[in-house]
């Protein structure tokens, strides 16, 4: 353990002050918290911080790649540690009056260090938060669905291939809702928790709750109205696939699951979330006499391995001039699923280990061109980290979390143009004719205009969840009015508040922020503009392949370079021109798309989204029912008031067989009156000896009151032939209506 480590823990364990320099006499605060004693402060935080961070970072990747109960107890220590040293960072991080500094980087490092999140919880808090982070992510990652005679299915890849290549609506029902009911309902009862330990952090922040907490990252003070503003200017052209889609499924799946004026069932577009719809491309395309080639069969033709694909996104980078990714990240990346037996989390992601050069992506990787396209996404992660490992650690990061993730995106709008896949063998016609462009378009625009709405809402949700508009008791119903209003879809079964579908969906258990992926949506499409021209393209924008442009990568490698050290509008205006994030180029891309498909829908008559129309949001029979004063599950309470009605009826017979008993016996005492006895009589009751007249008549008091009980078994009887006989909720003719 260095010396900086290990002066740390000193630090920790006596909470005293920094060793500031000494002086003659006593400073004064302002001296003591100068901007030359912030600037020691921060070379200190740096020196320790890569330590901290590379442990945390090196346990939990332990843990993902190896899920086991001594990996999550490392971890979760490791967690212990980081929030300990957080903490002492942030809170003296507070104590610097910055508004009197100059320096202006001394004080936006100190800005960011003040912001601590879960760190600020006291302890037992933080345990009890991390508890359930924990629960939440380990519970998603061993998530299956079990069929009825056979294996189990776990959702990477088995159940995600069923939904993208099944096209029996029964078989998708099974996995779509057999997915939500094996996830969500493990995680509504944490849910709650979660949320007021996340509130309790961000009021420790000095933020109303954890949704403004995550805003803040955006550093606008107007981020909400403008995500409002590019959802209206985006959503005409969602509206036109919405409905040209919709018009598409009517005609496979007929008209008993598709209303052309209504939502679309949320199973049936190729996708467990509905998020991106390119898998039902082979149902909706344009033009079918002249469908795209299968470059997920010419890839598996000519061999292609998971290394193999991260080699390409690779070398489409350094084609462009920039940093090739280091050895360690060839030797230390996870790019399939293990078959050694280990259980892993394989959400696809990117990792930096704030050591150098040490960088990684896990994945369990099969070989599709989905598969391909998500590695060079995540190989722009990598390169964000190569370019801005020289900052401070504080700075380490995507100007804003939108820009981290558009990298990568920006790179797959080359990679998956006709040139660029024709240079790379991967696609043997040479030229698309005007029909084939509108297929290849509407292809991309299954993946990216098909995602506006989804990335728009995950975190509108959230947020009106950590501010209290959306209640505890209706987080379920709210998710699905927002999927209807923002998605026009709706569940294909009924489903209840003891469901919990939004945690069917990765980030939402993994308290990761979504609102990035709507942003770089659009920031994706304006940064390709930028590239496209500077590399020297003419024509259409979706034409344009920036692979080999050293121009264009000199003009990213700069743009990533600054990592989070400056203001994000500042960056994207020295690249742009302008500070905003702006529709305008994502518009002109699908501009000839548009055209297309407002032309077709005019010609089918279609209208454009689900007017009048609502989400059935009724209670399924599955609604806990009351037994005995406990609050069971349906099958349960049915169980137990069939066990205890089949008691009664035994007891009933007894009651019978005791009754005809009593009555005998009596019948034979009046006909013995001549009988003379030199003792007097007696008989006994429940084993006490007494006169046989009075034990008669307690043996008929006890017979009067097994009567009455035999009267309520009977009443009980018919209360559960009528609940059998109910029809339950999604049997009903409106809903089937």
């Amino acid at each position: 353990m260095g010396f900086p480590w290990a002066f740390l823990l000193v630090l920790l364990y006596y909470g005293q002050p920094l060793p500031w320099p000494k002086t003659v006499g006593e400073p004064s605060l302002d001296e003591f918290y100068s901007e030359a004693q912030a600037k020691m402060f921060l070379q200190f935080y740096e020196q320790t911080a890569r330590v901290v961070l590379n442990e945390l970072m090196e346990a939990t990747w332990n843990y993902v790649t190896n899920i086991t109960k001594q990996n999550q107890e490392n971890m979760l220590q490791k967690e212990v540690e980081r929030s300990q040293f957080m903490l002492y960072f942030g809170t003296r991080a507070r104590m610097f009056r910055i508004d009197h500094f100059q320096d202006l980087d001394v004080k936006r490092r100190l800005s960011k260090l003040r912001n601590i999140d879960k760190s600020a919880l006291p302890v037992e808090d933080f345990q009890e938060f991390n508890r359930l982070l924990t629960y939440m992510k380990t519970a998603y990652g061993r998530a299956e669905v079990c069929l009825d005679e056979g294996p189990c299915m776990p959702l990477e890849p088995d159940l995600e291939e069923i939904m993208a290549t099944s096209r029996d609506q029964k078989e998708l029902l099974w996995a779509w809702q057999g997915w939500r009911d094996a996830i969500g309902r493990q995680l509504r009862p944490v849910f709650e928790d979660y949320v007021h330990l996340s509130n309790k952090a961000a009021q420790y922040n000095g933020y109303k709750d954890m949704g403004a907490l995550w805003r803040s990252k955006y550093e606008s003070d107007t981020l909400e109205e403008d995500l409002e503003q590019l959802y209206k200017e985006l959503q005409p052209l969602y509206l036109n696939l919405h409905a040209y889609v919709r018009r598409s499924l009517y005609r496979y799946y007929g008209p008993e699951l598709i209303d052309l004026r209504g939502p679309i069932p949320a199973h049936l577009l190729g996708n467990m979330w509905a998020q991106s719809w390119n898998n039902i491309l082979d149902l909706v395309l344009p033009y079918p006499n002249k469908p795209p080639e299968d470059i997920t069969k010419i890839m598996k033709n000519q061999h292609w391995r998971p290394e193999k694909m991260f080699e390409e996104a690779n070398l489409f980078f350094t084609s462009m001039g920039m940093l090739p990714a280091p050895p360690a990240f060839w030797m230390k990346s996870m790019m399939e699923k293990p078959v050694d037996g280990r259980e892993v989390e394989c959400h696809t992601s990117s990792w930096n280990f704030y050591r150098l050069n040490d960088f990684r992506v896990k994945k369990c990787t099969e070989v599709t061109i989905g598969d391909l396209l998500s590695i060079f996404h995540q190989m722009g992660h990598i390169q964000y980290y190569l370019q801005c490992q020289n900052l401070s650690i504080i700075y380490q990061e995507g100007a804003s979390p939108a820009f981290e993730e558009a990298v990568g995106s920006t790179i797959t709008l080359s990679a998956f143009s006709h040139k660029y896949l024709l240079t790379r063998g991967l696609l043997s016609q040479q030229h698309q004719d005007s029909e084939e462009e509108v297929n290849f378009l509407l292809s991309i625009a299954l993946e990216k205009i098909a995602f506006i709405p989804f990335g728009y809402m995950i975190d509108l949700f959230r947020w009106k969840v950590f501010d209290g508009t959306i209640q505890k008791n209706a987080y379920n119903q709210e998710w699905w009015s927002l999927r209807l209003k923002y998605q026009g879809l709706c569940p294909p079964v009924p489903r209840s508040e003891d469901d919990f579908d939004p945690g069917a969906k990765f980030h939402i258990p993994a308290n990761m922020p979504y609102i990035r992926y709507f942003l770089s949506l659009v920031l994706q499409f304006q940064l390709h503009e930028v590239l496209c021209r500077a590399s020297g393209h003419v024509g259409p924008l979706h034409r344009c392949d920036i692979y080999n442009s050293k121009v264009a990568g000199k003009i990213l490698g700069d743009f990533l370079k600054v990592g989070s050290s400056r203001p994000w509008q500042e960056v994207l205006k020295e690249i742009t021109g302008k500070p905003n994030i702006s529709t305008k180029a994502l518009l002109t891309y699908f501009k000839p798309l548009l055209n297309w498909l407002v032309t077709e829908n005019v010609k089918q008559g279609d209208i454009l989204g689900w007017p009048d129309f609502s989400c059935s949001f009724e209670e399924k029979i599955t609604k806990k029912m009351s037994f005995l004063g406990m609050k069971i599950e349906p099958d349960q309470a049915y169980l137990g008031q069939w066990v205890l009605l089949s008691m009664s009826f035994i007891m009933l017979c007894l009651i019978l067989a005791l009754g005809l008993r009593l009555h005998y016996l009596e019948r034979r005492s009046l006909d013995s009156d001549t009988v003379i006895l030199s003792t007097p009589p007696y008989a006994y009751f429940l084993g006490i000896a007494m006169e046989p007249r009075q034990a008669a008549r307690k043996q008929w008091l006890l017979l009067g009151l097994c009567f009455v009980l035999m009267l309520c078994c009977i009443g009980l009887l018919i209360k559960i032939f009528i609940h059998h006989t109910r029809k339950p909720p999604w049997m009903k003719a409106e809903w089937q209506s």
